[in-house]
Protein backbone atom coordinates (compact mmCIF):
# COMPACT_ATOMS: atom_id res chain seq x y z
CA UNK A 1 0.00 0.00 0.00
CA UNK A 2 1.30 3.58 -1.06
CA UNK A 3 1.58 6.12 1.83
CA UNK A 4 0.97 9.73 1.55
CA UNK A 5 4.74 10.78 1.47
CA UNK A 6 5.51 7.87 -1.23
CA UNK A 7 2.48 8.77 -3.48
CA UNK A 8 3.39 12.47 -3.03
CA UNK A 9 6.84 11.81 -4.15
CA UNK A 10 5.66 9.42 -7.08
CA UNK A 11 2.90 12.11 -8.27
CA UNK A 12 6.74 14.65 -8.13
CA UNK A 13 8.30 12.16 -10.26
CA UNK A 14 5.79 12.03 -12.40
CA UNK A 15 5.06 15.58 -12.99
CA UNK A 16 8.75 15.57 -13.68
CA UNK A 17 8.70 13.36 -16.60
CA UNK A 18 6.07 15.24 -17.87
CA UNK A 19 8.19 18.60 -17.95
CA UNK A 20 11.28 16.52 -18.93
CA UNK A 21 9.09 15.32 -22.32
CA UNK A 22 7.77 19.32 -22.82
CA UNK A 23 11.56 20.57 -22.29
CA UNK A 24 12.59 17.29 -25.11
CA UNK A 25 9.74 19.13 -27.27
CA UNK A 26 10.81 22.40 -26.96
CA UNK A 27 14.69 22.16 -27.67
CA UNK A 28 14.01 18.83 -30.06
CA UNK A 29 16.17 16.62 -27.96
CA UNK A 30 15.97 13.47 -29.10
CA UNK A 31 17.49 11.76 -26.57
CA UNK A 32 15.55 13.16 -24.21
CA UNK A 33 12.55 12.56 -25.21
CA UNK A 34 13.42 8.55 -25.81
CA UNK A 35 14.82 8.28 -22.69
CA UNK A 36 11.19 8.83 -20.73
CA UNK A 37 9.73 5.79 -22.59
CA UNK A 38 9.50 2.29 -21.19
CA UNK A 39 11.02 -0.31 -24.15
CA UNK A 40 7.43 -1.55 -24.29
CA UNK A 41 5.90 1.72 -25.52
CA UNK A 42 2.76 2.07 -27.57
CA UNK A 43 1.59 5.59 -28.93
CA UNK A 44 -1.83 6.36 -30.35
CA UNK A 45 -0.73 9.38 -32.19
CA UNK A 46 -2.20 12.04 -33.82
CA UNK A 47 -0.65 11.38 -36.52
CA UNK A 48 -0.98 7.99 -38.52
CA UNK A 49 -1.06 5.21 -38.45
CA UNK A 50 -3.55 3.95 -35.47
CA UNK A 51 -0.76 2.93 -33.13
CA UNK A 52 3.14 2.99 -33.19
CA UNK A 53 4.79 0.04 -31.27
CA UNK A 54 7.82 0.32 -29.47
CA UNK A 55 10.70 2.69 -28.82
CA UNK A 56 12.62 2.22 -31.80
CA UNK A 57 9.42 2.83 -34.20
CA UNK A 58 8.25 5.73 -32.11
CA UNK A 59 11.98 7.25 -32.26
CA UNK A 60 11.46 7.69 -35.79
CA UNK A 61 8.33 9.37 -35.51
CA UNK A 62 9.90 12.19 -33.12
CA UNK A 63 12.88 12.45 -35.71
CA UNK A 64 10.53 13.63 -38.09
CA UNK A 65 8.38 15.76 -35.83
CA UNK A 66 11.57 17.31 -34.86
CA UNK A 67 12.60 17.81 -38.64
CA UNK A 68 9.03 18.94 -39.19
CA UNK A 69 8.05 22.17 -36.54
CA UNK A 70 10.62 24.94 -36.52
CA UNK A 71 11.74 26.89 -33.75
CA UNK A 72 10.70 27.84 -31.29
CA UNK A 73 8.31 25.27 -30.32
CA UNK A 74 6.01 26.53 -27.54
CA UNK A 75 3.48 24.64 -25.26
CA UNK A 76 0.75 25.76 -23.07
CA UNK A 77 -0.80 22.97 -20.35
CA UNK A 78 -3.78 23.38 -18.74
CA UNK A 79 -6.25 20.80 -16.08
CA UNK A 80 -2.95 18.42 -16.12
CA UNK A 81 -3.76 15.61 -13.41
CA UNK A 82 -1.82 12.85 -12.39
CA UNK A 83 -2.88 9.38 -10.73
CA UNK A 84 -0.66 7.05 -9.12
CA UNK A 85 -0.58 3.68 -7.98
CA UNK A 86 2.24 1.59 -6.44
CA UNK A 87 3.71 0.55 -9.97
CA UNK A 88 1.06 2.20 -12.92
CA UNK A 89 0.46 6.07 -13.01
CA UNK A 90 -1.73 8.14 -15.69
CA UNK A 91 -1.42 11.53 -16.27
CA UNK A 92 -3.68 13.46 -18.53
CA UNK A 93 -3.80 17.48 -20.10
CA UNK A 94 -4.72 19.83 -22.33
CA UNK A 95 -1.89 20.70 -24.50
CA UNK A 96 -1.31 24.04 -26.72
CA UNK A 97 1.34 23.72 -29.48
CA UNK A 98 2.43 26.85 -30.89
CA UNK A 99 4.85 26.72 -33.69
CA UNK A 100 5.86 27.08 -37.46
CA UNK A 101 5.57 24.32 -40.20
CA UNK A 102 8.61 24.89 -42.97
CA UNK A 103 5.90 26.21 -45.15
CA UNK A 104 6.01 29.75 -42.84
CA UNK A 105 2.57 28.17 -41.75
CA UNK A 106 1.52 28.65 -38.14
CA UNK A 107 0.33 26.24 -35.94
CA UNK A 108 -1.41 27.10 -32.95
CA UNK A 109 -3.97 24.48 -31.59
CA UNK A 110 -5.09 22.32 -28.14
CA UNK A 111 -4.74 18.77 -28.15
CA UNK A 112 -5.49 16.00 -25.49
CA UNK A 113 -2.51 14.11 -23.73
CA UNK A 114 -2.90 11.24 -21.98
CA UNK A 115 0.11 9.35 -20.32
CA UNK A 116 0.08 5.88 -18.56
CA UNK A 117 3.32 5.48 -16.92
CA UNK A 118 4.59 2.18 -15.50
CA UNK A 119 7.65 2.30 -12.33
CA UNK A 120 10.45 0.18 -13.94
CA UNK A 121 13.12 -0.30 -11.95
CA UNK A 122 12.18 2.56 -9.50
CA UNK A 123 11.33 5.28 -13.09
CA UNK A 124 8.31 6.45 -13.88
CA UNK A 125 8.56 5.88 -17.72
CA UNK A 126 5.89 6.55 -20.25
CA UNK A 127 4.60 2.93 -21.45
CA UNK A 128 1.66 4.89 -23.71
CA UNK A 129 0.89 7.94 -24.86
CA UNK A 130 -2.56 9.16 -26.43
CA UNK A 131 -2.60 12.18 -28.25
CA UNK A 132 -5.81 13.63 -29.99
CA UNK A 133 -8.14 16.44 -31.26
CA UNK A 134 -11.46 16.60 -31.30
CA UNK A 135 -13.45 15.40 -34.95
CA UNK A 136 -16.33 16.72 -36.56
CA UNK A 137 -18.68 13.64 -37.09
CA UNK A 138 -20.74 14.75 -39.93
CA UNK A 139 -17.33 16.47 -41.77
CA UNK A 140 -14.83 13.56 -40.29
CA UNK A 141 -12.56 16.58 -39.88
CA UNK A 142 -10.50 17.64 -37.15
CA UNK A 143 -11.54 20.73 -35.41
CA UNK A 144 -8.56 22.54 -34.38
CA UNK A 145 -9.95 25.85 -33.51
CA UNK A 146 -11.39 25.03 -29.98
CA UNK A 147 -9.99 26.74 -26.69
CA UNK A 148 -10.43 25.52 -23.14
Amino acid sequence: MTTGKNKTNDEAQVRQQIDNFVKAFRTKDLDLMMSLYAPDFVAFDIVPPLQQVGTDTYRNVWEQVFAFFQHPIDFETRDLSIVTGADVAFSRQLLRLQTTMPNGQKVDRWERLTFGFRKIDGVWLISHEHVSVPADLFSGKAVLDLQP
